[in-house]
């Protein structure tokens, strides 16, 4: 948490993280608002519905410009957190949620 009392998204999981040059984005997943929908499975590779437990689960943490589009649809149809989704993109060069972005203003919005 920074001094102004902001979560920034450099603030979560990125301990064992790939060079950012290699893989510039990350997911932040909120998986216990997660209720296994599968839109992210329908639009997103990366993205898979586990049979044992009935919710998604992404391959990959950190993403590369490669997978960056269909992962930023993933986040864009998930429909749980009331349309806010629980998947989130976020630009690791500048600490920015790409997606969903639902403030518009490029803040980290997880809600835990």
């Amino acid at each position: 948490m920074s001094d102004d009392g902001i979560q920034r998204a450099s603030d979560v999981g990125s301990s064992d993280a790939p060079p950012i040059e290699e893989k510039p984005y990350k997911i932040i997943f909120e998986a216990n608002k997660c209720f296994g929908a599968g839109k992210c499975a329908e639009v997103s590779d990366n993205w898979e519905m586990s049979i044992a437990s009935g919710m998604a689960q992404p391959e990959e943490y950190f993403i590369s410009e490669e997978d960056l589009e269909h992962n930023v649809r993933a986040a864009e149809v998930c429909p749980a957190k009331k349309d806010d989704g629980c998947i989130h993109v976020v630009d690791r060069r500048t600490d920015e949620e790409i997606a969903p972005d639902p403030h518009g203003d490029g803040t980290l919005s997880v809600d835990w």
